[in-house]
């Protein structure tokens, strides 16, 4: 085993980023459009994936994604994200959004979304390659690990009993 597999703690792999929404992204409402929440949410879980496992690693599911509140044009938009899960070749990968005014220094980000998304690393023949697990530190590395176990056991389950569905059709 490399020493690229060595467990690591998802601090190892923590990404923030920040862009500031200008009308480009507004939507018929006036607001940011959610898409280029999902999308820089997406961006952040990419960059966290390719630091956690030293390569590629491409979007497989974005399990959830939750908006608690519109974002205006001109806000300073900030994601911060980390590995909640990590298993052989697949991590889940949570990501919160936050929003301030730009032109409000003293007000500070709101949380405006939350998103899970699943990653897979793959190889150069974009087959599934092995990850290093994940070493929770903190307390709330652990919440969020116990949180992820649930998320994945729902969407095997899902999964298992849509196909179990199918296999009953005439």
């Amino acid at each position: 085993m490399g020493s690229h597999l060595t467990p690591r703690p998802p601090s190892y792999a923590r990404v923030s980023l920040a862009v500031m929404m200008t009308g480009r992204e507004a939507n018929l409402l006036g607001n940011i459009h959610g898409g280029e929440i999902v999308k820089l949410a997406d961006s952040t879980a990419g960059a966290i994936a390719q630091r956690h496992t030293d390569g590629p690693a491409v979007t497989a599911a974005l399990d959830e994604m939750v908006f608690l509140r519109p974002v205006a044009v001109g806000d300073i938009v900030r994601t911060i994200g980390q590995v909640n899960w990590a298993g052989r070749s697949s991590m889940e990968i949570g990501v919160r959004v936050e929003a301030q005014p730009w032109n409000d220094p003293s007000e500070s980000g709101l949380h405006v979304a939350s998103a899970s998304f699943v990653f897979v690393a793959i190889d150069a023949d974009g087959r599934p390659r092995p990850i290093p697990s994940l070493s929770p530190e903190t307390p709330e590395d652990h919440r969020r690990l116990r949180e992820a176990e649930i998320r994945r056991a729902n969407r095997l389950a899902r999964k298992s009993e849509i196909e179990a569905g199918r296999l009953e059709l005439p």
